[in-house]
């Protein structure tokens, strides 16, 4: 979505509100399209672009493999400038015809923000790693296999 800022850049007061829906076809566990609602505004002369992204993500558990659903609200905060005066400034993002784009912003925003590692619930014990079977649902009845390199004194003991 395009936002027109000049109206916000000349008025200190002024505000925009916006909603909309972003879909993002690259993201592969986002099922639906992503919720976004915000606002732009100028408060003493520095605006403030606030928005919330809603998104629902369904993705296989990392350790249980069941597939899993969730919704996360997204929080987008920036300020924006038409000018800096030090160029190195990341806080900062930098409009040169008063003209905005926020896709690329909030999609950048999401991805930052979506977990490293997607858990079913954070107690999940995952698999048993010999049969395969949930842990989360009960425990299995595999004996873990003896080390070979001591075999020689499971002889001994079994004497």
């Amino acid at each position: 979505m395009i936002l027109e800022l000049e109206p916000i850049f000349n008025n200190i007061g002024q505000k925009l509100d916006f909603e909309y829906q972003l879909s993002l076809p690259e993201l592969s566990l986002l099922k639906k399209p992503v919720n976004v609602k915000g606002s732009v505004f100028n408060r003493a002369g520095v605006v403030h672009f606030n928005a919330v992204a809603s998104c629902e993500a369904a993705a296989p558990c990392d350790r249980c493999a069941e597939m899993t659903e969730k919704h996360f609200d997204v929080p987008v905060e920036h300020v924006l400038v038409t000018a800096l005066n030090n160029e190195e400034n990341d806080e900062l993002i930098l409009l040169s015809d008063m003209r905005f784009e926020t896709d690329a912003l909030i999609r950048e925003d999401i991805i930052l923000a979506l977990p490293s590692s997607y858990l079913c619930r954070e107690d999940c014990k995952g698999v048993c790693q010999y049969c395969g079977k949930n842990l989360n649902h009960g425990s299995c009845s595999c004996q873990a296999p003896a080390d070979p390199r001591l075999a020689v004194l499971r002889q001994l003991l079994d004497e």
